[in-house]
């Protein structure tokens, strides 16, 4: 199924030039492109993010029993992320102002 030969592929080629015109076809190669890496710049910061989320190890060190041991230190608590409508009004805010600005300009 994943093996396509030379034939079916001028087949794809030929129907793709016929639904979409030459003068369209290498503008929707660059769209499509574009897209692919937003796509793949999105996913590598997403997984960046959920690295950086992991907590980070403790090392255990022997001590010598005359040694106190120092107390465990605390995990930051990251501020929670607002919430989806939140974000969606923050956005409409902005969006706002910019078109207020906008208007002001012309």
């Amino acid at each position: 199924m994943g093996n396509l030969g030379p034939t079916e592929l001028l087949i794809i080629a030929g129907v793709l030039v016929l639904l979409f015109g030459a003068k369209k076809l290498p503008e929707m190669a660059r769209g499509l492109g574009r897209s692919m890496r937003i796509f793949k710049s999105e996913t590598a910061k997403l997984r960046e993010d959920d690295y950086d989320d992991r907590p980070a190890t403790v090392e255990t060190v022997t001590q010598t029993p005359a040694q106190p041991q120092p107390a465990p230190a605390q995990p930051l608590q990251a501020a929670p992320a607002p919430s989806v409508e939140e974000q969606a009004r923050q956005l409409e805010e902005q969006a706002a102002k910019l078109r207020a600005s906008a208007d002001k300009k012309v």
